[in-house]
């Protein structure tokens, strides 16, 4: 090229100032606006991918706009020694004064104008991500210049587009055959990281992998282009399905269950929602995030949206893919906005539908899910109010008249005697702690049915509900029971006289003292000699004892000891009593009985004499029995 030519090339070039403050805009979202700088790849590849649906839409009524260059494409080119990137796309292109509008101007949107030109239902067939002007400025993250080379499909003449990012930017005419935009740079000492092919296919895999068009990384295809969740579920295969939940689970199992949701109204968006085989045991801490990832237009956005489901739900996995959500200017995250109540109101309402039809029509498939996931219920239960009601008819429990199932507090009512007033429930650590605890003899005896509870959520659930269709839940250690005195003696054991009662528990209640809040006849006993129970609007043993491991100042209640007065053992003592009321064994005896006591419900908390008692007791029982073979 002569110096001549050089001359009027040059004198082609114009040089633009950007608007007004727009050196501090791009000191913004250089430096401030974005969390994380891959993002700039993110922004790139959403307006190659715009590009491309404008003109793939243009095509449905003009086939020729597309030529000879019909296969639209993402093409990336990395050179990782010299550092370099390109990015080039074969979509709409841009003209001299789109550069000027959509690269001049800051938040200028080529999209949004290209948008308002249409009417109708043409709307919902273009499937454009966002503004170009802003995104595209994260690519000064990474570059301190940066080229973009466009030719718009409108036209026969290409420009070139140059800046710094700083105050101003140039443009000049530049031969181009082939419509489309591309934009180049060199890495910033500072960015070569990502000038490494793994870190560039990572990030293209991570917020880009179901974008409509293929995406090449040095010739070769790194995304999977078919986001499966924008297909109608006819059209996915079981497989399909499978596959794509080790893929966004990163876990080896199969689901146990999906949705395929595409909904239009209230809001419009896609989803998949899997329910996993079996719970991941950190999931089981409530302080961990949901794992929906959000999509807007099939472009990432985020993959642990709070927003998107409740806490109580963030075992289920899957994806939501929305058009009609707004982003703040970053699209790092979503802005608090009706849109995403109304995706969460409807994702929660057909989650809780399918569970439902579960409990109804698939007993078995429902009563393994719920030993598994049941907790989560629980924590819906005690947070979730406005599901409230709907998750009280799912929960599911053991009991006392069935071994091997689950039952429901419908099922429980249904089986209520007529005569019956409340539902019982009992908490323990297993089941058989609780077929060993006394206070379940009234209630085996009379065949009344007791829901056992083993997780020790269930003992704040339970009087949180209170009640259910008119009947209260109570817990069988309380005090207040309204138990019937059923109760038949022995015909050959001997009934103690109502001032022999009155002074066997006066002598309790003056041996234990303030360690007890009273000291009363057990209607609920059956062979037990006594045990303790919770005053009315107390709490019972077990949240006690959770309340002392958050909080080691906490004091519990005192207890109700209650006393069955036909067992042999507390006879014996009336007996003694009357005849020896001083004998030190009486006290031994109470003591023994009270620490037993304390010890089975767990409240126990100084065994050190317990022991020692225990054997002088046997001790003497050992002698007298010896004695008793001798004559």
């Amino acid at each position: 090229m002569t110096e001549e030519q050089t001359k009027q090339e040059e004198s082609k070039i114009e040089e633009f100032q950007f608007q007004a403050e727009m050196s501090q805009l791009l000191d913004l979202i250089t430096h401030s606006l974005y969390t994380h700088r891959e993002i700039f790849l993110r922004e790139l590849i959403s307006n190659s991918s715009d590009a491309l649906n404008k003109l793939h839409f243009t095509s449905l009524t003009n086939a020729d706009v597309l030529g000879d260059d019909a296969e639209l494409k993402i093409e990336i080119d990395l050179n990782e020694e010299e550092k370099t990137f390109s990015i080039h796309d074969n979509g709409v292109g841009m003209t001299r004064d789109e550069f000027i509008a959509n690269l001049g101007t800051i938040a200028s949107s080529g999209t949004g104008k290209f948008i308002k030109q249409m009417t109708g239902d043409s709307k919902t067939d273009l499937d454009l991500i966002g503004q170009f002007g802003v995104g595209f400025y994260a690519v000064f993250m990474v570059a301190d210049e940066v080229t973009v080379d466009s030719r718009s499909y409108e036209s026969e003449e290409g420009f070139r587009w140059i800046s710094k990012g700083t105050g101003s930017y140039t443009i000049e005419p530049i031969e181009l055959k082939k419509r489309g935009t591309k934009i180049s740079f060199k890495f910033k000492e500072d960015a070569e990281e990502f000038a490494g092919k793994w870190r560039i296919e990572s990030t293209i895999k991570k917020y880009s992998d179901f974008v409509s068009f293929p995406i090449n990384l040095n010739s070769e295809k790194t995304n999977q282009s078919t986001a499966l969740w924008a297909k109608s579920k006819d059209d996915v295969k079981e497989e399909e399905y499978k596959e794509f939940y080790k893929y966004i689970s990163n876990s080896t199992n199969e689901p146990l269950s999906w949705l395929h949701l595409s909904v239009e109204a209230p809001v419009q968006f896609n989803s998949i929602l899997f329910i996993p085989e079996e719970p991941d045991k950190f999931q089981m801490t409530n302080d961990l995030d949901t794992r929906l990832h959000l999509y807007v237009k099939r472009i990432f956005i985020q993959n642990d949206c709070k927003e998107l489901i409740p806490q109580w739900l963030r075992f289920v996995k899957g994806v939501v893919d929305s058009e009609d959500l707004n982003l703040n200017i970053s699209r790092e995250v979503t802005q608090k906005n009706v849109v995403m109540e109304k995706i969460n109101k409807y994702l929660v309402r057909k989650l809780l539908g399918e569970f439902k039809d579960w409990s109804e029509k698939e007993k078995e498939r429902f009563e393994k899910f719920w030993r598994d996931f049941g907790y989560f219920f629980k924590e819906g239960i005690h947070t979730d109010f406005a599901n409230r009601e709907k998750l009280i008819e799912l929960y599911r429990c053991e009991s006392s008249f069935e071994a091997d199932k689950l039952t429901s507090l419908a099922d429980y009512v249904q089986r209520m005697g007529t005569d019956q007033e409340e539902i019982y429930y009992v908490y323990g650590k297993n089941r058989t702690a609780i077929e060993n605890s006394p206070n379940l003899e009234y209630f085996k005896k009379n065949k009344i049915e007791v829901l056992y509870l083993f997780d020790e959520i269930d003992d704040f659930i339970m009087p949180s509900i209170a009640t259910y269709k008119e009947k209260p839940l109570v817990g069988i250690d309380k005090a207040d029971l309204k138990l019937k005195d059923e109760k038949e003696a022995d015909e050959k054991q001997e009934q103690l006289k109502d001032t022999d009662k009155k002074k066997i528990l006066g002598y309790f209640k003056d041996i234990l003292g303030d360690r007890v809040e009273d000291v009363i006849e057990s209607k609920r006993l059956v062979d037990s000699a006594c045990t303790l129970v919770s005053p009315k609007d107390s709490m019972n043993a077990n949240m006690e004892r959770m309340m002392k491991m958050m909080d080691q100042e906490f004091k519990g209640g005192k207890r109700v000891m209650e006393v069955n007065l036909n067992n042999p053992l507390v006879q014996h003592l009336s007996a003694i009593q009357q005849k020896f009321p001083q004998d030190p064994l009486l006290k031994d005896c109470i003591e023994q009985l009270f620490e037993g006591a304390s010890l089975l419900e767990g409240t126990l908390e100084d065994p050190s004499e317990l022991v020692p008692r225990t054997t002088s007791l046997m001790e003497k029982a050992a002698g007298l029995y010896l004695k008793s073979l001798e004559d």
